[in-house]
């Protein structure tokens, strides 16, 4: 087993194709179906199905897959961290960025390290904070936005924002945010939750026990798209921060209003592994990302919102 055969068989599994991953590789198709077959006999397996409608990953296939990331993304880094220091900081760095926060972070963050820092190649990973800290833990990437989390023997945090959560509703619904409302009125609604085991719903179910209070849900799900488009069309009410809805306020898709005291909040924390030391280009960027929160904080596009750091 080498790099070049684990290379090939990334590719080969993101694109489900051999031509057109010999083509991103710079190979030809019979050297990339060579370097496929060589790793699957070394393996003693085989990792793709085969057949005309493409390549599809094995059960096998899907188990080597998570393995042949981390093996090249941990390569990438050792690369960059031994780089002449004299030489522009360049790598590949994996940033984690909450659902709730992407619209609001995913373009600037892009685009100031890319400016700063035009050798480093940024990945962005979006994702409920629980999926956000696995992903970390594994090594599949370097930082995230969490939120709530308390340092663990495998993770260190750092406050940055604390946040208050919004009942979310269709326009018709008429909240506003000069009228707070009681989650006792709240919870006569229909409710569209995220899918346990998540914070956010552990948050509000939480806050519902303590107050003797039933919720009606009426849909859960694991994408926050799907959980705001549930309520655009009437299907229920929602509880969110406010920054997961400020576009779709403005555009008049949704109104929202705070919860009456003492209502909900949710701390944003930065989150990196305690067992890997951050490479240059990994401090770089978290650099970048932690200016990019404090900008648009400052900038008010944080609405009802607390600045810790």
């Amino acid at each position: 087993m080498d790099l070049k055969q684990l290379r090939a068989f990334v590719t080969v599994a993101e694109t489900g194709n051999v031509t057109r991953a010999a083509s991103l590789l710079n190979l030809v198709q019979p050297a990339v179906s060579r370097q496929l077959r060589l790793l699957e006999e070394d393996l003693g397996t085989e990792l793709f199905d085969r057949s005309r409608h493409g390549m599809q990953l094995t059960s096998s296939g899907t188990t080597m897959l998570e393995y042949a990331r981390r093996i090249l993304n941990e390569v990438e880094r050792a690369k960059a961290e031994i780089q002449p220091t004299e030489g522009p900081v360049s790598g590949i760095v994996s940033i984690g960025l909450l659902a709730s926060t992407s619209d609001l972070l995913a373009t600037r963050l892009a685009t100031e390290v890319a400016q700063r820092y035009p050798h480093i190649r940024l990945r962005l990973t979006i994702g409920y904070a629980g999926h956000l800290q696995h992903w970390i833990e594994a090594g599949d990437i370097d930082a995230a936005l969490l939120y709530g989390r308390k340092e663990t023997p495998s993770l260190q945090v750092k406050a940055l924002i604390e946040e208050s959560l919004w009942v979310v509703a269709a326009p018709s619904a008429g909240l506003s945010h000069r009228r707070p409302l009681a989650l006792s009125r709240v919870a006569r609604e229909p409710f569209v939750l995220p899918a346990a085991p998540q914070g956010l719903r552990a948050a509000i179910e939480h806050a519902a026990a303590e107050a003797d209070i039933t919720l009606q849900v009426f849909a859960e799900t694991n994408a926050l798209s799907v959980q705001k488009e549930l309520v655009v069309q009437g299907h229920g009410w929602t509880i969110l921060p406010a920054v997961a809805v400020t576009n779709e306020v403005e555009r008049g898709l949704l109104c929202a209003a705070p919860l009456a005291r003492p209502g909900l909040k949710r701390t944003i924390v930065l989150a990196a592994p305690s067992s890997r030391q951050a490479t240059a280009p990994v401090r770089c960027v978290v650099g970048v990302l932690v200016d990019c929160v404090k900008t648009t904080f400052q900038q008010g596009c944080w609405p009802d919102a607390r600045w810790l750091s």
